[in-house]
């Protein structure tokens, strides 16, 4: 961090408890910001400490768990709040494919968090002079195809369903892009606050371009602890309380939704086995209510083995079968050959790590890239053998209206 400061000596990481950080977006001054954003708790922070951008490979996590280890250790910390969060943190974003370029982490230089009622600043070296400056909305909002359109996009469906069907591989997650260009320059922090408001249980989210309301919490790592939320199987919002039954009674009854969230909650299993000395794994998926969607969701606890970080986690985790498919090898092949896109960090790890080891982390869904006035959106299905493809492409439409509607309001 010294180098990035631009001074020679150790930089000076203080925390100190603060009042009346209730709405923390609100409190972002400027762009580009920094979020991770729960129920109104979580991290939002700006300007740069230090950046790095993660060489591609299979050792991507190691190279930055060690960048880290060396950067947090050239701080002189001076934290007076003890929670996870507090003191030096990174915000992180990986790229889906571990051969891909595009993965970055940041140092922040000031943090502003809260958790469990208690509030925090934390800033690096002498604290900035930040000026507010407005957040305008982006205007009109135009579209047009991403890398393959509509009807090319149910070819690819149908293309993976007969992979599936011949036993090339079980289950295969298919992603497509939409691209939106605005009036006038897109502000993240706009799009933040109407995300964090419309979907509270999500995990609003905003690193190095990257914004977006995540339902998926791939790991929490609080001291040896770790948690996962596994969503796979989805369903629309009924009309009526009485339709929202309806339609979450026929997901629980269907086979296909059934098998994929099986599918993706074993790779879960299969990644953490190996790191935890105790993992909970539910027999029985729950039922996870969104504005606009409903998904089957399994929670997973578990204990990790002492010394691991949770980039181990994830690096352990990453591609799950509920953004990549079952068996993961060959799913990546197929999106490589049927996707005709470069995913980014789409469906790849976003999240933040403190100097301890601890942070959370989620899988990038309902997100966009945003530069200037353009925004390229994201959003994928999980394609199994009795995959219907209008029915896809719909499912699709409806992921892609929370950043639509993040875009306009």
């Amino acid at each position: 961090m010294s180098v990035a400061l631009g001074i020679t000596r150790p930089p000076l990481v203080r925390s100190v408890p603060v009042h009346h950080a209730e709405d923390l977006i609100a409190r972002l001054p400027q762009a580009p910001p920094y979020a991770w954003v729960h129920q109104g708790e979580g991290l939002v922070a700006w300007g740069e400490a230090a950046r790095v951008s993660v060489p591609p490979g299979a050792g991507r996590f190691e190279w930055a768990r060690r960048w880290l280890a060396e950067v947090f250790g050239e701080a002189h910390i001076d934290d007076d709040v003890h929670v996870p969060g507090s003191g030096p943190v990174a915000f992180g974003s990986f790229t889906f494919d571990p051969d891909a370029a595009g993965s970055v982490l940041v140092v922040p230089r000031v943090v502003l968090g809260r958790r469990d009622g208690r509030a925090w600043l934390t800033t690096v070296g002498e604290p900035p002079i930040d000026l507010m400056t407005p957040a305008v909305p982006p205007g009109r909002v135009v579209y047009g195809d991403g890398s393959l359109s509509a009807p090319g996009w149910q070819h690819a469906v149908a293309r993976a369903v007969k992979d599936i069907r011949a036993g090339r591989l079980e289950k295969v997650v298919l992603a497509r892009d939409l691209l939106a260009t605005a009036e006038r320059e897109i502000d993240p922090r706009v799009l933040l606050e109407r995300l964090a408001r419309a979907y509270p249980d999500c995990y609003t989210f905003s690193c190095a371009g990257l914004v977006g309301a995540t339902p998926e919490l791939l790991v929490r790592h609080t001291g040896e602890s770790i948690e996962s939320l596994v969503l796979a199987g989805t369903t629309y919002r009924g009309a009526t309380p009485a339709g929202d039954r309806a339609q979450a009674e026929a997901l629980f009854a269907s086979a296909k939704d059934r098998h994929e969230h099986a599918c993706a909650v074993a790779s879960v299993r299969d990644a953490l086995t190996p790191l935890c000395a105790s993992l909970s794994v539910p027999e029985e998926p729950e039922l996870l209510v969104l504005p606009n969607v409903q998904h089957l969701a399994t929670r997973v606890r578990g204990r990790l083995a002492a010394g691991a970080s949770v980039l181990d986690v994830v690096a352990a985790m990453h591609p799950t079968a509920a953004v990549g498919g079952t068996p993961t090898p060959v799913a990546l092949e197929v999106i490589r050959e049927l996707e005709g896109m470069d995913r980014a960090g789409y469906a790849g790890p976003v999240g933040w790590i403190d100097a301890r080891g601890d942070g959370e982390w989620g899988i990038a869904l309902r997100c966009a890239y945003v530069e200037g006035r353009r925004a390229r959106l994201f959003a994928g299905c999980g394609i199994m053998g009795g995959s219907d493809p209008e029915a896809e492409l719909a499912e699709a439409q409806a992921k892609f209206r929370v950043m639509r509607f993040a875009l306009e309001g």
